[in-house]
């Protein structure tokens, strides 16, 4: 059992599994291709690529997308794992990173998320990206079933 002086100095992150009813191969294409990601997350005008810089963009009505988050791709494995940095304007310059897993369970996939490297002094923007990732799951649940 971790002491407090462990706890205090462990850097803040969320984790989150899901269990979805696709397996790996098709979860994949929600995480990593345009049309997919703008069905659960957002907008995206082009696939994700190893070592590519990527956005996402908020639709505004018919005008013009505008940019919402940001990042880049640092390690794609086919099926497997994901890894990308993360940021957008309400993050004020901090580049966190998003780490995803996915592992066959029966005719599914277990699907992890590691998001972290935010200033542990805001709580609320940690606080608030937990929440926000609870409310894409529900949607990338239905649209990949």
């Amino acid at each position: 059992m971790p002491n407090a002086a462990d706890v205090k100095s462990a850097e803040p992150k969320i984790v989150k599994t899901v269990f979805l009813k696709a397996p790996p191969k098709h979860v994949w294409k929600f995480l990593t291709t345009a049309p997919g990601l703008s069905k659960w997350f957002h907008d995206a005008p082009h696939d994700l690529k190893q070592g590519g810089e990527y956005r996402l963009n908020t639709n505004t009505m018919g005008k013009e997308d505008q940019k919402l988050c940001w990042g880049e791709v640092l390690e794609m494995k086919l099926h497997e794992k994901l890894v990308h940095t993360f940021t957008h304007e309400w993050l004020k310059g901090v580049v966190t990173t998003c780490t995803w897993t996915l592992v066959p369970v029966g005719d599914g996939t277990m699907l992890t998320l590691v998001h972290e490297g935010f200033d542990p002094e805001k709580f609320g923007e940690i606080a608030s990206h937990d929440v926000g990732w609870d409310e894409h799951f529900i949607r990338l649940r239905r649209v990949v079933a």
